[in-house]
C-alpha cells in the first residue's frame, strides 16, 4: 500500500507542483464522468447487462438473453473493449466542469485515475473535450501512495475525491491530512453504498464538493 507502481512514480516525478498552493486530487470515474452509464451502454451493444445488486462491477456482468453471469475473464474483455472505445466520449457529471473551473483560481487540479496507460490519451481528450483539460495521472492499485506523493510536496491543503471506498482507506493511511470527498455520481450508485469509514464527507454532486472544499480553504487562509 505504501510503495509507488512502477508505472506511475515517474508520471508524478513529472508533474508540475506548485508548493505552497492547495491541491485537489480528483478521481474521474463516477467523479467527472458517467462511468456506469457508459459501460451499461456498452455491454447492451455486446449482448450483456449489468445487474446492479452490488457496487461490484466484474461480477456483475450477465449475459443478455440466459442472465447467465458472466466469466470474470469475459467480463475484463468487455471492460477493456469499453476503454479502448468509449473512454474519449464519456459523458460527464453535470457541474464538474464549472466546479473545477471555480476551484483552480485557488488550488492545482489533478485527474488521478485508475484505467491502463493505454486509455490516457482518450481520457485527455475527454477532460479536454468537457473544459476540464486538467493534468492527468494514470494510477495503478490503491491511490494513497500516489496522493502521499503529491502531498508532500504541497505545503499547503489537499483534497481528495474518489468513489472507492478502498481508495479513502488507502489515503487514510498514507496521508491522514488530506481532506477526502467520496464522491459517487451515479444515483443508483449511490443507493447501494453508505459514506466510506474512512471519508471525510459523503458528497454526491459538484455544488456541495465545491462548496466544502472552499470553506475549507476559506477557514486557513487560502
Amino acid at each position: 500500500m505504501s510503495d509507488l507502481h512502477d508505472l506511475v512514480r515517474p508520471q508524478l516525478d513529472a508533474l508540475v507542483l506548485e508548493p505552497g498552493r492547495p491541491l485537489v486530487v480528483t478521481d474521474a470515474d463516477e467523479v467527472l464522468f458517467f462511468f456506469l452509464e457508459g459501460f451499461e451502454a456498452y455491454l447492451e451493444d455486446h449482448g450483456h447487462y449489468l445487474d446492479l445488486t452490488s457496487f461490484a462491477l466484474i461480477g456483475n456482468v450477465k449475459v443478455a438473453g440466459s442472465g447467465a453471469m458472466a466469466t470474470a475473464e469475459a467480463a475484463a474483455v468487455l471492460l477493456d473493449g469499453f476503454f479502448r472505445e468509449r473512454t474519449a466520449i464519456m459523458k460527464a457529471v453535470p457541474g464538474a466542469a464549472a466546479a473545477l473551473a471555480a476551484l483552480s483560481l485557488r488550488a492545482q487540479i489533478v485527474v488521478l485515475s485508475n484505467l491502463p496507460d493505454w486509455a490516457r490519451e482518450a481520457r485527455e481528450q475527454a477532460l479536454e473535450l468537457n473544459g476540464m483539460a486538467f493534468p492527468v495521472v494514470v494510477n495503478t492499485g490503491l491511490k494513497g501512495a500516489a496522493v502521499r506523493h503529491m502531498a508532500e510536496r504541497v505545503a499547503a491543503p489537499v483534497f481528495f475525491l474518489d468513489d472507492i471506498p478502498r481508495n479513502h482507506m488507502s489515503v487514510a493511511m498514507a496521508a491522514p491530512q488530506v481532506m477526502r470527498l467520496h464522491f459517487v455520481a451515479d444515483g443508483r450508485l449511490q443507493k447501494l453504498i453508505g459514506p466510506a469509514e474512512h471519508c471525510t464527507h459523503r458528497v454526491d454532486d459538484w455544488i456541495e464538493a465545491r462548496r466544502l472544499i472552499e470553506a475549507e480553504l476559506d477557514r486557513l487562509g487560502y
